[in-house]
């Protein structure tokens, strides 16, 4: 398909591989133009040879906040404008949240929090500028609740949402879409390429109740499912501010939100006991 003028113009961070790669592609499919940034370019050269003109490459390391910005001006220099905006690259440091080292804890915020940010800011200018555009944050079902192994995790996309959320409220009067994406398991390499502690023993137990619950219990699928929920994303004029990508995960998310308003209602007295309204001291 050839592109014109009026073609959409993505700027998707983590773009080599996973997901990040399955949204490039969707996008190119499209007869879209994307500029595609991550640290290693080289998984892209095969794509970018069958897309010379609409694929730009652009290495960053997305916790390098002046690097952001200064990656973000070269993609908006060479395609004049972003339309689309996809917030993907992050990474797994899986371990018991006793077991994380200060150093450990600060990579896993850097990357999957702090990155998000500075992509954030680094393009809402130019979103503005165009009188509209979707940014879209790549969560986790570890943002629905804290899970064990995935603590810091959880956090970092905890955290990312809370962001999002208040971001997409400041934004809408611009005309800028923010819709947060709860993935569940696809094949990745988020697991196979994830970092771990150094193990505690006293933790060896849950370890393996944990492998075995994954061995018989995970779902993954194809990335290009989950482009193609991105890709119907785009094309809405109403997208909303979540969205959740698989039915187990919309299962996890609706049994958690239960628990949780059960949770409430059973302290509710409690809850209610804490708030009284007096004057000002």
């Amino acid at each position: 398909m050839t592109a014109s003028a009026s073609s959409r113009v993505w700027f998707v961070t983590g773009a080599s591989r996973g997901l990040g790669r399955a949204f490039t592609e969707a996008a190119l499919a499209a007869g879209d133009r994307v500029v595609g940034v991550a640290r290693n370019l080289s998984p892209l050269d095969e794509l970018a040879a069958g897309h010379p003109e609409r694929l730009l490459r652009l290495p960053v390391d997305v916790t390098d906040r002046e690097a952001v910005f200064a990656v973000t001006e070269k993609a908006v220099e060479h395609f004049g404008r972003l339309d689309v905006v996809v917030n993907n690259a992050g990474a797994l440091f899986a371990g018991m949240v006793e077991e994380f080292s200060e150093a450990e804890a600060r990579a896993q915020m850097e990357l999957n929090f702090f990155g998000a940010l500075w992509v954030s800011q680094a393009v809402m200018p130019h979103l503005r500028a165009n009188g509209g555009g979707h940014l879209m944050q790549i969560s986790s079902i570890g943002a629905l609740g804290g899970f064990p192994s995935t603590g810091l995790y959880s956090a970092s996309k905890f955290a990312l949402e809370g962001m999002s959320e208040a971001l997409a409220a400041e934004a809408a009067q611009f005309g800028v879409k923010v819709t947060i994406v709860q993935p569940g398991g696809y094949w990745t390499d988020l697991y196979t390429s994830s970092r771990a502690t150094e193990p505690n023993p006293v933790y060896d137990g849950l370890r393996e109740e944990l492998q075995k619950q994954w061995a018989e219990g995970s779902v993954d699928s194809e990335p290009k499912l989950a482009a193609e929920a991105v890709m119907k994303l785009v094309a809405s004029d109403e997208p909303p501010l979540r969205l959740l990508l698989g039915s187990m995960v919309y299962d996890v998310a609706f049994d958690i939100s239960r628990r949780r308003m059960e949770t409430w209602a059973a302290w509710e007295e409690t809850s209610r006991a804490a708030e009284k309204a007096v004057p000002a001291p």
